[in-house]
């Protein structure tokens, strides 16, 4: 059984995929929607965790930097219970501070051009959420 790892933007879905032995994340996909059109995401993430047999899902929380829950944490709250209630699966929180800032530098240290940083960084960043949580599990 898999994890999946959610990177949730006001209009992009990162997610990252675990292998089947909940060792290393890799980055799977970036999904776009329109702005605060979070529930149009549900059927598409349903159909990613039936296609891999996803056992729980890792989303990225994004708390402020002195820790308290600001706007879009809360958002991320309410997806949180949206995708539990559509999918019956846990949807696990993690504190997602600087992911993105993370993986724009791993692409710059490889120097990734601008254009294709853009289209990957938001799974990257998911791929880094999922990460966490995978070595926080193992100890």
């Amino acid at each position: 059984m898999r994890y999946l790892g959610l990177d949730l933007g006001t209009t992009t879905l990162g997610v990252s995929i675990s292998d089947e032995t909940q060792t290393i994340a890799s980055p799977l996909t970036v999904i776009t929607f329109k702005e605060k059109q979070y529930d149009t995401l549900l059927p598409k993430i349903k159909e990613i965790v039936n296609q891999y047999k996803i056992k729980g899902i890792v989303l990225g929380l994004p708390k402020n930097m002195n820790n308290t829950i600001g706007e879009r944490a809360n958002t991320t709250l309410l997806f949180q219970k949206k995708l539990e209630e559509y999918l019956n699966i846990e949807v696990i929180l993690q504190d997602e501070r600087l992911t993105t800032i993370e993986a724009t530098n791993y692409m710059l240290e490889a120097d990734i051009s601008r254009q294709k940083r853009k289209k990957k960084v938001d799974s990257l960043a998911a791929s880094i959420i999922l990460q966490t949580y995978l070595d926080k599990m193992k100890g």
